[in-house]
């Protein structure tokens, strides 16, 4: 009996996606603190999914793109844009969807300077002039939960810092991986973040949940789903407190 305790202490301890006031979110005080200005670790993250899209997709591709839990992060839907008639973002927070209603229509000056080192270099993005109105016009805010998503409806997409952010629980950081990849139709070329070894995190005075995941958990979690997975580590500490790093995988659905 006593060797069931301490299993049963963590469940009840655990805090799932649904114990989280999400709606609460301070969206204007994370995106001030993570993406006022551009960082090197998100430089160094935008090189891999940036010549990961390149090299995957031919140059006249287009197709329907989803960004899940965008919150107030441009970034990814403007790597996916060259590649995308419609991107969706899709989001739980109450307070993120209002962020990017205002973002699209007034985009903060940082952007331009995310989109110079998302382009430069890279014919596939060179055409677009005006990344940002470009954005505006194909982009649709929807409101989702993670755990919502159904299968084989989108022909690209991006996570970032998602799934092990959102719960303490490893069986929902993996649904919601999973859950992520099979969104996408069979072929479709992804790229998720992830935070390495968090420990939860601090916005606006809240703190909120995440659920401590190595190379090893992501790999496990994607391995059902997708092939050709590569995993990138960044060795980024300085952004907060608990956490050990950044991951990017890239890879397509099975």
């Amino acid at each position: 009996m006593s060797d069931d305790l301490p299993h049963a202490a963590a469940v009840a301890d655990a805090v799932g996606n649904a114990d989280v006031d999400w709606d609460a979110f301070d969206s204007q005080s994370y995106f001030a603190h993570n993406y006022g200005a551009l960082r090197w670790d998100d430089a160094a993250i935008i090189k891999i999914m940036a010549n990961f899209f390149e090299v995957s997709l031919p140059a006249n591709f287009i197709g329907h793109a989803i960004d899940v839990g965008s919150g107030t992060n441009l970034y990814p839907a403007l790597t996916m844009l060259p590649y995308a008639s419609r991107v969706t973002l899709y989001e739980r927070a109450w307070t993120n969807r209002e962020w990017l209603s205002h973002a699209l229509e007034q985009p903060q000056r940082s952007w331009s300077r995310f989109w110079q080192e998302i382009s430069g270099g890279r014919r596939h993005y060179s055409w677009i002039a005006r990344p940002l109105e470009l954005l505006a016009d194909r982009a649709e805010i929807a409101k989702g939960n993670v755990f919502d998503l159904k299968p084989n409806r989108y022909h690209l997409g991006t996570m970032f810092f998602v799934a092990e952010s959102i719960t303490t629980r490893a069986d929902e950081f993996r649904r919601a991986t999973r859950l992520f990849v099979d969104s996408l139709v069979p072929g479709a070329p992804f790229a998720a973040a992830f935070m390495r070894n968090s420990t939860g995190y601090v916005v606006g005075g809240r703190r909120f949940p995440a659920c401590m995941v190595s190379e090893d958990d992501v790999l496990e979690a994607l391995d059902p789903v997708a092939r050709r997975v590569a995993i990138n580590t960044i060795n980024s500490t300085d952004l907060r407190d608990g956490y050990g790093g950044m991951m990017v995988a890239t890879g397509r659905k099975k």
